[in-house]
C-alpha cells in the first residue's frame, strides 16, 4: 500500500489486468515484473491467480494468517480466524456461499494457502458492462475481498 494513500495498491493492479491483455499475461507468470511496469516495487512472492468462468480462486493461511497487507489493504478479522482458515480448505463452496457468493458446481475451486514465502492476489472476473471504463471507475469495483476470492468483483449496477 502506497504510504501516502490508503488504497490498496492491489485494485491497481487488478484494472491493469482487466484492461490490458499483455500486463495479464505477465501478471499471471510473474507479478513481480508486471509490478515494475506500472510503477509498483513488488516482492518476489507475490502470485496472482485469475478467476474465469472455469475457476474460482479463493486465499487462506492455514498456519497463521499471512497476508500481503500492502497489497489487499487490511486485514479482516474473519481472515486470521481459525473457523476460516480451516473450513475453506475443506468446504470452500460452503464458506463462500456465507459470504454470499455461490459458485455453480461445474466451477472448481482452487485454495491457495499463503505461507511467509507465497502470497496471493485473486484477480476477480471483470463485470459485465464495464467495457470503456475508465480505471478510476473501475477500482471501486475491486474490493480487498474479492481480490482474496470470497466474493466477486461488485457489479457495475449497484
Amino acid at each position: 500500500m502506497d504510504r501516502l494513500s490508503s488504497e490498496p495498491t492491489g485494485k491497481l493492479i487488478v484494472v491493469h489486468a482487466w484492461t490490458n491483455p499483455e500486463f495479464k499475461k505477465i501478471l499471471l507468470k510473474n507479478a513481480t515484473e508486471a509490478g515494475n511496469l506500472i510503477g509498483l516495487k513488488l516482492p518476489n512472492f507475490i502470485i496472482a491467480v485469475e478467476n474465469t468462468d472455469h475457476v474460482h480462486n479463493v486465499i487462506v493461511c492455514t498456519l497463521c494468517s499471512c497476508y500481503p497487507k500492502y497489497i489487499l489493504g487490511r486485514s479482516p478479522d474473519w481472515y486470521k480466524s481459525r473457523s476460516y482458515r480451516a473450513r475453506t480448505v475443506y468446504e470452500p463452496r460452503k464458506v463462500l456461499l456465507e459470504f454470499g457468493t455461490a459458485i455453480s458446481d461445474n466451477v472448481s475451486i482452487r485454495v491457495h494457502d499463503s505461507t511467509s514465502e507465497m502470497r496471493y492476489i485473486v484477480i476477480p472476473k471483470r463485470p459485465a458492462g464495464t467495457e470503456g471504463w475508465s480505471l478510476e471507475d473501475l477500482k471501486k469495483l475491486v474490493t480487498r475481498d474479492s481480490m482474496i476470492g470470497v466474493t466477486e468483483a461488485l457489479s457495475p449496477n449497484k
